[in-house]
């Protein structure tokens, strides 16, 4: 049985939690002393018990001595040293931490098993994960429901020992001319003046073809309606700043789209040598690649590792669909079954989870036992 059609036309569409009801801040409690108890261990959850919706913290992510970056910022909450959360912060550095909502509140659907309840995240640390940065750490406090929900602000930090970073050196020497046209994208991208903001950057590149972050947005807003002009983009923003991660990402999509295994897997490759502790993204993207080379060793340790980054399967929504693949051309029916069952469990209806249903029925025909 094969299951490869789950993989074809990757898009790295982001999973957006559905909030129903927020508590609303009253008081602000910033004493640690008042925590007792983290993880499944925190008291938070007796108040919660009571509780109908669900939990909401907020915070903010900033850069010390920068502007923060166009893409969007990759937060993640950690309890006893595993990722338990993910999310990101919005282009003005704000986040939110949204708890699974209870079962009944989402009729219909049921509740993904990796999600956490808001007492799981009591006395864990948030921070921000930025390529060629350090991250300072907040801890969510565990007073009661009425208590002010923003959980503070994170910093970032240049760090001068990372190999690769998501900002490029470029930037800092391109030409004042060039910096400015860059800057005038940006203000017409967050006014939604896209083709305005084409221009500024088809400037910034003609005054210094050398300026890397310029041709990555230039590739991002042409990806859509112009995929080769995209990754001609692209492959100049990496030529350019060959440090630079971003582009690399990007490349793998472009060439996954395409099919071009080989190109997938060169690219996810070179982002891990830069940044070894990967994204979710990245470490799909190696899944892929080395799936699609033969590699099923190398590709289920990368979907496992990306699945590990992502407990809230934002980041990379189709990595667990992509490690039912591997486990059934390994027949490995069970856990491919498994992995199915929960994908359903937070892919939203449509055309996927009809597609991921039929799967699930193909499966428990060959695993009838686990079907009952």
């Amino acid at each position: 049985m094969k299951l490869n059609q789950l993989i074809a036309g990757v898009l790295l569409l982001a999973l957006l939690l559905v909030a129903n009801v927020h508590v609303k801040a009253q008081t602000v409690n910033n004493d640690p002393a008042t925590i007792t108890g983290t993880g499944s261990t925190a008291n938070f959850g007796r108040v919660l018990d009571a509780q109908v919706g669900s939990m909401r913290f907020v915070g903010k992510v900033v850069m010390e001595g920068g502007r923060l970056p166009w893409d969007l910022i990759p937060v993640v909450v950690i309890c006893d040293g595993k990722t338990s959360y993910n999310t990101v912060a919005d282009k003005k550095g704000e986040f939110d931490i949204e708890a699974t909502p209870r079962e009944s509140e989402a009729v219909g659907s049921k509740r993904d098993p990796q999600h956490v309840d808001p007492s799981q995240l009591v006395g864990c640390k948030v921070s921000a994960i930025l390529e060629g940065f350090q991250s300072t750490s907040v801890t969510i406090m565990n007073g009661s429901i009425m208590d002010d929900p923003d959980v503070g602000t994170i910093t970032l930090r240049k760090d001068a020992r990372a190999t690769g970073s998501i900002v490029s050196d470029t930037t800092l020497s391109a030409p004042q001319d060039a910096q400015k046209e860059f800057e005038e994208a940006r203000a017409a991208k967050a006014d939604r003046h896209f083709d305005r903001e084409r221009s500024h950057l088809q400037s910034a590149v003609t005054i210094d073809p050398q300026f890397a972050e310029a041709w990555y947005q230039l590739g991002k807003l042409e990806e859509k309606d112009k995929p080769q002009d995209a990754l001609n983009a692209y492959e100049k923003a990496a030529a350019a700043d060959p440090n630079y991660i971003p582009p690399y990402e990007r490349i793998a999509a472009l060439a996954a789209a395409q099919k071009r295994w080989q190109e997938v897997a060169d690219a996810a490759n070179h982002a891990l040598q830069l940044n070894p502790a990967g994204t979710p993204q990245i470490w799909y993207f190696s899944a892929v690649g080395n799936f699609n080379l033969g590699h099923g060793s190398v590709a289920e340790s990368s979907a496992l590792t990306s699945l590990s980054l992502d407990p809230s399967h934002r980041a990379a929504p189709k990595t667990e669909q992509l490690l039912a693949v591997i486990l059934d051309a390994r027949k490995e029916y069970k856990g491919a079954l498994e992995h199915l069952r929960n994908c359903l469990t937070y892919t939203p209806p449509g055309p996927e989870s009809d597609l991921i249903k039929r799967q699930v029925a193909q499966l428990e025909k060959v695993v009838p036992q686990a079907a009952k």
